[in-house]
């Protein structure tokens, strides 16, 4: 089986509540995303998503994702799209660092090779744990009382963990923690994003105000040296986010004791094929991980369920329901929150076939 062509497509991706809010003052209205199409000789074909949150979050922007695709292109015709440890080695071989392009070409490719199997790709993964998994909502930042006047809404939809999007000024952050940890039910969750928000001293402050609250702390400061400070100085439990995104900062953390849980974002470690061995890792390691993404739709969704459902329950901290969040279906058959919970497709490779209505004509092609 070889590569015959790759066609890609640009949609966009508003947002049901209008905007989407986090530290520093960013927002994104409507989200740029990037939809990858593999066709095969065989006529079998592959679906895969990057869709960066804006260009200030990560390294990592809309047009940059389909420029490096372009680059990728003419060295992916003719390989095999079942060979995935092959295509990621072509790919770091022929585009030098770049992992968030390649997380829809290696995406594209695992809905290629379930296809051929004629298995889900959480069969493929591992096998599925569970009937559903526990997703969390982020709650987008605002002021205080209208974040925690948010919690009610949410619990409604059925979701029981709350991402806090903090990271501004302390008194504020630590307003905000309080009142919506308030809201809390028992077995409700609380997490305390900063997004890299605070400076070292800042967190330590906010971690202080919060020492006898129920919440997680994090991603507190900007690199991963100051987040080990704040993690030795409090009580809470730890989350590292942005500064995760390889298998050696994994290890370190492990060796450091420097966080609790990950947030494994499939496109900031370059696709599924690479998430699948940070996760195994976590696994042995004992380190929980909240599976999601930078942001998408319907096709990054299908594919952070798979991985989620093919994680053991013990270890799944949580999961994202991207497609929940934004006004367009881009797949049929993808999955659904269902009372705060989600399950993988069981059709064979991602589960879902595009909505080609939606996706339109490709911004290109290349055979």
């Amino acid at each position: 089986m070889q590569i015959s062509a790759i066609n890609v497509y640009q949609v966009d991706l508003p947002l049901y509540e209008g905007s989407y809010k986090w530290s520093g003052g960013r927002s994104v209205d409507v989200f740029d995303s990037t939809v990858v199409e593999l066709i095969t000789d065989d006529g079998i074909f592959g679906l895969g998503e990057v869709c960066p949150l804006g260009p200030a979050y990560l390294p990592a922007y809309a047009a940059g994702a389909r420029a490096g695709i372009a680059e990728l292109a003419p060295h992916l015709i003719g390989a095999d799209p079942t060979e995935l440890a092959l295509i990621n080695r072509l790919m770091d071989q022929s585009l030098r660092g770049h992992p968030y392009v390649k997380s829809a070409v290696d995406m594209a490719c695992w809905d290629i090779l379930g296809k051929a199997c004629g298995q889900p790709l959480a069969t493929l993964m591992g096998g599925r744990y569970g009937e559903d998994f526990a997703l969390y909502r982020a709650i987008s930042q605002d002021t205080p009382k209208r974040m925690a006047a948010n919690v009610g809404g949410y619990r409604a939809q059925g979701y029981t963990k709350f991402q806090l999007k903090s990271g501004s000024d302390v008194e504020t952050d630590i307003a905000r923690i309080h009142l919506v940890a308030a809201q809390l039910k028992p077995g409700d969750v609380l997490v305390a994003d900063a997004n890299c928000g605070w400076t070292q001293h800042e967190a330590l402050r906010v971690a202080d105000g919060v020492r006898d609250v129920n919440v997680y702390i994090e991603q507190p400061c900007l690199s991963y040296e100051e987040c080990l400070v704040v993690r030795r100085h409090t009580n809470r439990p730890f989350i590292l986010d942005e500064v995760v995104d390889d298998l050696k900062t994994v290890v370190r953390g492990y060796n450091d004791q420097a966080m609790d849980v990950i947030n494994l974002k499939i496109s900031k470690v370059g696709g599924l094929t690479k998430a699948r061995q940070i996760r195994d890792l976590c696994v042995s390691l004992g380190i929980a991980m909240t599976i999601e993404d930078t942001w998408g739709g319907d096709i990054i969704t299908s594919a952070i369920a798979h991985l989620a459902h093919s994680t053991p329950t013990e270890y799944l901290f949580s999961a994202t329901d991207f497609n929940s969040y934004v006004t367009v279906s881009t797949a049929i058959d993808a999955p659904q929150r269902l009372k705060g919970r989600m399950s993988a497709p069981s059709g064979p490779g991602l589960g879902i076939e595009p909505r080609r209505d939606v996706l339109g004509d490709p911004v290109f092609t290349h055979r």
